[in-house]
């Protein structure tokens, strides 16, 4: 019986939410170099860039406890985010309007390092770090986003790891509840003169909230463990410097499926799964070394290099194909069209029994490599009324996919699964796709009076190649071997403004150029589009908020085929033509009770609009996009949604409210009212969470998922309908030293 004890320590002491974002007034600031490990470090920084951006604060991750990115994004304008496991296991995830499909057209960093597992060739997230343990979540948008490459089109996501304290601290973090779902955190560390240390244990997991005929388990166990060491040089030495490593490791064994429920089904038990899924079984493990190195010449020019190495090692083992009378069909097509296959279907619900290798199941083994090293030069210097800041970055990187697959046969009786079969490994994938980047960033930004201007230009120089072995060469000697390579060479320019009309309202914008790297198919081209934003900040009578309207031209959208939106999983990407992107987001504060002493009462609101449109016709064999005519929205983009919450705050308890309205969006292109038939209509869900602080050191805790108990569906993605997570209820202690 394993013993669960959480450390927790709380970042931030004797401040609310409320008290924190009343100071983000639009106000001119002390320039100062900010940590390269982060995008912005802070609201006050986020709040006075040149592109829309957003911080999430330790106060506000602290507020719902959540350890689902998907609840933790939901806030944020310009994202939009489809759910799969109804635990943020494996997200899908938008910035303005990218192609969401397992968060791949984005970039994803930890501690400002790409953190897909290998982000050029083959960036789908089949990872993403535990947002449970993280400190703080940065969201770039907009034309200053140039830095953080390759994917320029949407936006960066960066998550800040917790960071080594200033002093002695530890804490610890438990809660249980609902499906006995527990989460335990342990959080220790302390810095001296010459170096600093820190050490960090989450374990979340969960008997899931789905049931099998068999009553097996479909829930998940994940472990995360960091460490990280500093080394500083003396307060007073000429140079300050520090030399500081991280190691990072996870493991996570979930029981999660590719397949989900027909319309039928879901409409009569969207919580129960079919037998022949009972096999199914997601396990991986992470590893990362990062070593860093700052040094400060003066107080305006900082070097900062990172060195990291990133492996990721997993096994999706799950059903793919389904055999009747020596007719194989993929598992989509039957849920989605069930009346066309009821044959097939009997052996997936495990209604009647089966011939031998009636059920293939697929061993989706694959080993991933992502390294490198980077650096940053940042110099500052001031003139009269002007300041200058002179930002370079150059990064050395090399990331692969390593595929070797089997396929396994099974058999069904009396609703029992039964190997029958044993596939040979490589016999269903035996290939390397691997990619070399070299890429460089240059960003200068002049601040005159009350007008600042950030040019700035990226490269990128990527080379992408495939060693396919073929499925009859377990051993790879290279019999059947056959390669293919493809070469990018591209420049991003882009230039952004921020004008301070007063101290409370600003008028911000930008062009840039929105980039994708391509696949290693020979002359494929790269994803391109040009994007513009135009925004305003505003801080009115205590009324806080920003608005900003936002076009995305494609000239080249790709889409890739990925099992994981019902195509053939082969990761080939395919040219979707000319799209037009455009929406407007809104973020509105305000503390009702702003003029009280003991209390405020903080409400936020949010607003996303976004407005998609393929520009031509094509036709293509993933099931996420479908055939496509001039005219056709997007799938899995919703129109509108938005998200609002209300808290009471007290130096000694809170009670948070939050309600997201998820929009309706399509589940192919098309332009017909979307209903539960097509598509997946809209919901809103409200979460709510309290603390009690019985002293400075302990606090208990609870938190309520989906309030309403709500049941609604999330996608139609990988291979059938599948529901967003019940009510839940949980407690837990939060305790620090």
């Amino acid at each position: 019986m394993r013993v669960k004890i959480t450390l927790f320590f709380l970042l931030i002491l004797g401040a609310t939410y409320a008290q924190e974002t009343q100071k983000d007034s639009i106000q001119k600031l002390d320039q100062v170099l900010i940590n390269a490990q982060v995008i912005f470090g802070s609201k006050y920084e986020a709040k006075n860039r040149t592109g829309s951006s957003y911080y999430i604060s330790p106060n506000e991750l602290e507020k719902f406890n959540y350890t689902d990115i998907n609840r933790v994004l939901r806030a944020v304008p310009g994202v939009n985010i489809y759910e799969e496991d109804g635990f943020g296991l494996r997200p899908n995830i938008s910035l303005r309007g990218t192609s969401p499909e397992r968060s791949a057209k984005i970039s994803i960093m930890e501690d400002g390092v790409l953190i897909a597992p290998a982000p050029y060739s083959a960036p789908a997230a089949y990872y993403f770090p535990s947002v449970a343990r993280m400190q703080a979540v940065e969201i770039l948008k907009g034309s200053s986003q140039i830095q953080y490459g390759p994917f320029t089109t949407g936006g960066a996501i960066n998550l800040v790891s917790t960071k080594i304290p200033n002093s002695f601290n530890g804490a610890l973090k438990t809660s249980f509840g609902s499906f006995n779902t527990m989460q335990t955190h342990v959080k220790i560390g302390d810095s001296k003169t010459n170096f600093g240390y820190s050490v960090e244990y989450l374990n979340l997991n969960s008997d899931g909230f789905k049931n099998l005929p068999d009553g097996s388990n479909t829930g998940f166990d994940k472990n995360d463990f960091v460490a990280k060491f500093r080394l500083n040089s003396n307060p007073d030495a000429t140079f300050n410097q520090s030399v500081s490593f991280k190691f990072q490791y996870s493991d996570e064994v979930s029981n999660e499926t590719y397949l989900g429920l027909t319309q039928n089904d879901f409409n009569n038990n969207p919580f129960n799964r079919y037998a022949s899924s009972q096999e199914d079984k997601m396990t991986n493990d992470h590893i990362q070394f990062m070593a860093t190195h700052k040094i400060n010449f003066s107080k305006q020019f900082r070097i900062t290099s990172n060195a990291y190495y990133n492996g990721f090692s997993r096994n999706w083992y799950k059903l793919n194909d389904v055999v009747y009378n020596g007719n194989k069909v993929g598992i989509a097509s039957i849920i989605s069209n069930p009346q066309d296959y009821p044959n097939h279907m009997n052996i997936i619900d495990g209604s009647t029994n089966s011939d031998n290798d009636a059920l293939i199941l697929k061993t989706n083994n694959r080993n991933y490599i992502a390294k490198g090293i980077q650096t940053k030069f940042d110099y500052h210097w001031s003139t009269a009324n002007v300041f200058n800041d002179l930002e370079i970055g150059v990064r050395y990187h090399y990331d692969e996919e390593d595929r070797f697959q089997l396929k396994d046969g099974y058999s069904i009786l009396d609703g029992e699964m039964n190997l029958t079969s044993n596939g040979t490994p490589g016999s269903d994938a035996n290939r390397i796709s691997s990619a070399k980047a070299f890429a460089a960033s240059i960003l200068y930004k002049l601040t005159y009076k009350n007008l600042t201007l950030t040019p700035g230009l990226r490269y990128e120089n990527i080379v992408l190649n495939r060693d396919n072995y073929g499925t009859s060469d377990p051993n790879r000697i290279g019999n059947e071997l056959s390669t293919r390579e493809n070469k990018v060479d591209i420049f991003i320019p882009g230039i952004g403004f921020n004008y301070k009309i007063n101290r409370n309202t600003s008028v911000y914008g930008g062009v840039h150029k929105g980039f994708s790297p391509p696949g290693n198919e020979i002359g494929q081209k790269a994803e391109e589009s040009i994007n513009y934003e135009l925004g305003s900040r505003f801080n009115l009578q205590g009324l806080r908020g920003e608005a900003v309207i936002f076009y995305n031209d494609y000239s080249n959208l790709l889409g890739s085929d990925l099992a994981a939106t019902g195509g053939t999983g082969s990761l080939d990407q395919f040219n979707a033509g000319e799209v037009a992107v455009k929406g407007i987001e809104l973020l509105l504060n305000y503390d009702l009770l702003q003029n009280n002493i003991k209390f405020s009462l903080p409400i936020t609101f949010g607003y996303t609009f976004t407005d998609t449109e393929f520009l031509n016709s094509f036709g293509s064999d993933d099931s996420l996009w479908g055939e496509v005519t001039a005219g056709d929205e997007l799938p899995y983009i919703a129109k509108h949604q938005f998200n609002t919450s209300i808290s009471l705050e007290h130096n000694r308890f809170e009670l948070n409210l939050n309600g997201r309205l998820n929009g309706a969006f399509r589940t192919l292109a098309g332009t017909e009212t979307i209903t539960a038939d097509n598509g997946v209509t809209s919901n809103f869900i409200i979460d709510f969470s309290g603390k009690y602080h019985f002293s400075k050191n302990l606090s208990v805790t609870g938190n309520i998922i989906n309030l309403l108990d709500k049941t609604y569906a999330v996608s139609r993605v990988p291979a059938g309908l599948r529901p967003g997570h019940p009510f839940g209820a949980y407690a837990g202690l939060e305790f620090q030293f």
